[in-house]
Order: structure tokens, then C-alpha cells, then sequence
């Protein structure tokens, strides 16, 4: 997985994150960030883990949306 540093993950547009920002104005991002397909499986690892089921069900949803290729669960296409 490329490695997201602090400034790369702030210079995401609001598209690559699986949930909606939390905060007030520009600073505040969403949660899960899904710039790529390794950071979509390591969303869904995440949110299984510690997501309230609103959250899976968003999370799911979006990278579903994004790459179609990806299982249920975050496993690999082949």
C-alpha cells in the first residue's frame, strides 16, 4: 500500500474518502480515505472493526461504487 502522509491525505479531494467529514470547514476530512484499492480494503478492515453498522453499510456503498472489482469483505480480485 503507498504510504498516505499527513500532507497527501489533506490534498485528497472530499471524493476519496468512504464517509462524509465530520467538522466544521475546509481542515476537517472524512474518514477512510480509498485513494486507491489497497486503502478500500484496508477500509472495509477497519470498519468491520470498529464502525457502527450506519458507517459498514456508507463504507460498503462507497467502495462498491468506486472499485466494483473488490469483494465483499476487502478481499483481493483475481
Amino acid at each position: 500500500m503507498a504510504r498516505l502522509t499527513a500532507a497527501k491525505r489533506k490534498a485528497l479531494p472530499r471524493s476519496d474518502f468512504a464517509l462524509p467529514s465530520r467538522g466544521e470547514g475546509k481542515a476537517r476530512r472524512g474518514g477512510y480515505p480509498i485513494p486507491d484499492k489497497a486503502h478500500a480494503r484496508a477500509a472495509l478492515q477497519r470498519v468491520s472493526q470498529f464502525g457502527d453498522s450506519e458507517q459498514k453499510a456508507a463504507v460498503r456503498r462507497k467502495v462498491k461504487q468506486r472499485f466494483p472489482s473488490i469483494k465483499e469483505g476487502g478481499k483481493r480480485d483475481k
